[in-house]
């Protein structure tokens, strides 16, 4: 028993009409709730809620030693090589399903 399900251009453009309806009217309706918490209200000309500043010189800069550049090196590429092997597998699976399938339409 095989199932076919045959949708039209129509019925998924309005499909996601629908969808996207939804989610401006989801946005919406949160937007108009009250908070759970009261917030504190503060009047403008109020200077009791300011807080001072207090400026302290930071620590300088102090560049990375040799073995940590090594061991950023040493990840950098072993990610770049995983990466790579992932992709030339994905690649070679996609231009072998196509050749298969190329080849089996000529031979039909």
């Amino acid at each position: 028993m095989s199932l076919t399900l045959a949708l039209s251009v129509e019925v998924l453009t309005i499909g996601a009409a629908w969808i996207a309806a939804l989610a401006i009217v989801a946005l919406v309706l949160t937007g108009w709730r009250q908070p759970a918490r009261a917030q504190p209200r503060m009047r403008r000309g109020d200077a009791s809620g300011a807080i001072e500043v207090v400026h302290r010189p930071g620590e300088p800069y102090r560049p990375a030693g040799p073995v940590r550049r090594l061991l950023a090196l040493l990840a950098g590429t072993g990610i770049a090589l995983l990466l790579g092997a992932l992709i030339a597998i994905v690649l070679a699976f996609a231009i072998a399903v196509t050749v298969i399938r190329l080849t089996g339409l000529l031979a039909s």
